[in-house]
Order: C-alpha cells, then structure tokens, then sequence
C-alpha cells in the first residue's frame, strides 16, 4: 500500500464527491450507484437515530480519492443478514460490550458485490487499517459482509464467515418452458401446476419499470411493504421517502410487478436489476392467494431474466423452498476481526465449523435441485 496515502472516515454520503464515487465504481450493480446510498441518508433511513452512524472509510493520494469503502457505525446487528447475534449475547453475559462495531455493507441488501470502490486497492489491503482505527477509537470489532472471497492468506485474527443463498443461473435459456425442460418430471408438473393455479385465480399481472410507476402504484407496493414487517410484529427498515426518490432517480434499476384481481390490486414485488443480474427484494400483499408469491417473487423473474438475457437472479436471502423451483446454492463470503483478546479463540472457532456446515449444506441443497441428472452435475 502507498506510504503517501491517507485514510479518512466520513459521516454522511455528501462529504464524498458523487463524481469521485463515479470514477471509482466500474459496477454496474445497482446497490453500489451512489444514488442509492445517497437516498438511504437523505431519507435517514439509514442515520445515528436508525443505530447505522455513516463511518464510509476514504483513501486518498496526493488529494486525489483512490478508494471508497461504504462503512457503518452499528450500535445493534439488524438489516445485516450475517448473524452475530449469538456473538453479542456471549458479551453480555460476561458483561463486556460488543458495541459499537464498524460494518462494511450495503444496508439492508444481502448482496454479494466487491464493497470496496477501488482501481488500486484490495480489500484486504486495509485490513490492517482497519484494526489501528478500531483500536484507536474503542469500536470493539469490524465486519465485511456480502463481499468478493478473498484468495490469499487471512491474518491470523482475521475469519471468513460463509452464508448459503439460492440463485436462480441462466444456462442460455430461450424461454420458460426451455428451463422447465431441465426438470424431472414430477418437478416440472409441480411448477405447471402452481403457474396455472395463478390463471384459475384469475389473477392478473402486470410489470411496471422506472418511469412507468405511477405515484398510486408506489403508494400501493409501499403499503404492502410494511404490512409485510407489521405481519412479523416489526417496523420496517426503510421509509417512503427513500422509495421514492430510488424511483425518481435511478431510473433503469427497478422493476415493479403488480398482481391484481376483480381490478382491485392485491399484491406487488419489488426488484432491482443491472445488465447482468435481476435482484428480488420486497414482496407484499393484503390479500392471500394460492402461489402468488411463487408466481411473483420467481416465477416471473426468471421470464424477466431470460427475456432481457440477464445471467443471475438474486431473489433474496434465505429460504429453502427456492431449491425446487430452480434456485442453486451459492456461497458467500464475509470477514470479521475482532477486538477483546479472550473472544478470538471461540469465535475463529467458531467461524472454521461453521464454513465446514455451510459447505456441507450447499453440497445437501444441490442434490434437491429439481433438474434432470446431467444438469445436476454440470451445477455442482
């Protein structure tokens, strides 16, 4: 790492220039767009009052930004999507203070992207950085979730952390009925059966992008939006301001798809999308029906992907009921360093049974696929 470059953390999105975040950000991943950080603060949905203190992490050489590293102070462990939870609780039962810990991570996204902004730099190149200004400013641990694996060799107190999801892989298929043809049989009568079902409901779909959502139409997904947390006995994470200003000002990211029935709306999914990748991320309804949200949250993304020749659907953490619908076991990758000395051996390992665990669960969902034998051993 150059000697001549200096390292600063800011606290809110504004104080890094939109056009050297630009310069830096060759994804096109929409999370990563500096619009999207920008509408998560100046809605405060993410904000000191929200327990997420903006702390992004800046590099710089001779006045120029070389780097970015989107960064949170947390004084809790929600909207992160990797658990530490059980970590937390072993604190606190000996008394010791887990929080406030600095997260490098998209809010509220649990979506794999390299979450260091950098034409220069690697990530782990700041590990050690990292652990000065920890140790400096009494922040008792860091985190890097949901980014690139990292290929060289960890330092000692540094552990990888891995996560299992389900994404759905286009194999150049030409149309729906081409990727159902990669089913078993039994599998294939199934997703017929659920899809018709929509049909004998006599739902009716309609998909909306960018421009095309209208002021009701978002009024309608962000009502179903929050009856999807009030259902879970929780506030939403992310208010209505910061909606509507992803709507205004991204405006070839998102995908909104509506179902409706007797001409009343009934519910609404919520998606983000690039050149290459379709994105899954809210789903609500007020009224329930058989398979809709299969049909809506699945179904009717992999027709988008294949339609407009994207690779991968990402339609949201967790949820094994994805695995027979087409969804593949994909690893993830996060790492983590922490502070209290007498912590490090648990928790690193910890860290090691739990990487042998989720191999040895992505290994049991990929024998669940629903595809013929061949197909199945081409995915593994």
């Amino acid at each position: 790492m150059n000697a001549d470059m200096k390292i600063n953390f800011l606290n809110h999105i504004d104080k890094v220039s939109a056009i050297d975040w630009q310069k830096l950000n060759d994804s096109p991943c929409p999370f990563l767009a500096y619009e999207f950080f920008n509408a998560l603060e100046q809605s405060d949905s993410v904000s000191v009052k929200q327990g997420w203190q903006a702390h992004h992490l800046v590099t710089s050489t001779g006045g120029d930004v070389t780097g970015v590293m989107p960064m949170y102070l947390k004084s809790h462990s929600w909207g992160e999507y990797v658990f530490d939870w059980d970590w937390a609780e072993a604190y606190q039962r000996n008394e010791i203070n887990y929080y406030p810990k600095l997260v490098a991570t998209i809010p509220f996204t649990p979506v794999s992207s390299n979450k260091l902004l950098s034409a220069q730099l690697e990530v782990n190149q700041l590990f050690a950085p990292l652990i000065e200004h920890c140790q400096q400013e009494n922040i008792n641990s860091w985190h890097i979730l949901y980014c690139d694996e990292i290929k060289t060799v960890l330092p000692a107190d540094v552990y990888q952390r891995n996560t299992v999801q389900f994404q759905w892989l286009n194999r150049d298929y030409k149309t729906f009925d081409d990727f159902l043809g990669t089913f078993t049989s039994r599998k294939r009568k199934n997703t017929r059966k659920e899809r018709l079902s929509i049909t004998q409901q006599e739902i009716k779909i309609r998909q909306l992008k960018n421009s095309e959502i209208s002021q009701q139409e978002l009024d309608f997904f962000y009502l179903t939006y929050q009856l999807t947390y009030l259902k879970r006995g929780h506030q939403p994470h992310l208010n209505y301001d910061f909606f509507k200003q992803i709507v205004l000002n991204m405006t070839d990211n998102v995908l909104l798809i509506i179902a409706s029935h007797q001409q009343e709306d009934i519910a609404c999914a919520l998606f983000f999308y690039d050149d290459t990748h379709l994105y899954g991320r809210y789903w609500g309804c007020t009224k329930h029906y058989n398979n809709l949200h299969f049909e809506l949250c699945y179904y009717r993304g992999i027709e988008f992907c294949i339609e407009h020749n994207l690779q991968v659907f990402n339609p949201g953490t967790q949820g094994e009921h994805k695995i027979q619908r087409g969804f593949e076991p994909v690893l993830t990758y996060s790492y983590h360093w922490i502070k209290h000395p007498a912590f490090k051996a648990a928790i690193k390992n910890f860290c090691h049974q739990e990487q042998q665990h989720m191999l040895t669960y992505q290994q049991q969902c990929q024998q669940a696929l629903p595809f013929k034998t061949l197909l199945n051993n081409k995915a593994t």
